[in-house]
């Protein structure tokens, strides 16, 4: 009504401030992945592609917190940031092995087609090993689990979903977006395409 305002106070407002540091803390990681990603592919477009894996993660997180009933905490969110280390390397390998295979000569949808089913088997055996490594953390097995349960939760969740679509997405990707700079490229020579 009017003439009245409501604030926020203890540990609502402690909770407000720590999530805007944590979001500034994932912003923060997303650029310098995007950096060292760029520096690593020596291209500015490749590393879209390998960041492909950060929203199926994203998704994978709210998709495992909700199913388990679990709110978005501090906890959980120290869980996404983790993720956004952890997924990113299963598409780094497909791209980087991709990579590998035009530069020796393979025409480009071909060294895509055969690069997913050649990293299969390490991407699932990292992802695998991880997510059975934060299994007891998301079951809350030990004392005060309860408190990093979110955390495992997302991660596992979020190791999940980006895993599975991985393999799926990042080639589409990396196919869309190297049409894309080779259409650019003609534009800039003035070809036609």
């Amino acid at each position: 009504p009017t003439g009245y305002s409501h604030s926020f106070f203890g540990q609502a407002e402690a909770f407000k401030e720590s999530f805007r540091y944590l979001l500034q803390a994932l912003i923060q990681a997303i650029i310098i992945i995007y950096m060292v990603l760029a520096m690593q592919f020596n291209s500015f477009l490749h590393p879209f592609t390998v960041m492909l894996a950060l929203p199926l993660s994203t998704a994978g997180a709210f998709g495992a917190l909700y199913l388990t009933g679990d709110s978005i905490s501090i906890i959980s969110m120290i869980g996404m940031i983790t993720l956004t280390a952890l997924v990113v390397k299963n598409s780094i390998l497909l791209v980087d092995y991709t990579n590998t295979l035009i530069e020796k000569g393979m025409e480009r949808n071909a060294a895509v087609l055969q690069a997913a089913p050649v990293r299969l088997r390490p991407i699932l055996m990292t992802a695998v090993t991880t997510m059975l490594g934060v299994l007891p953390v998301a079951l809350g097995y030990s004392a005060g689990g309860e408190l990093r349960a979110g955390m495992g939760r997302a991660t596992f969740g979020g190791m999940f979903a980006s895993t599975l679509l991985t393999l799926f997405v990042v080639p589409v990707a990396y196919t869309i977006l190297d049409d894309l700079r080779i259409w650019v490229k003609r534009i800039f020579r003035g070809e036609k395409a």
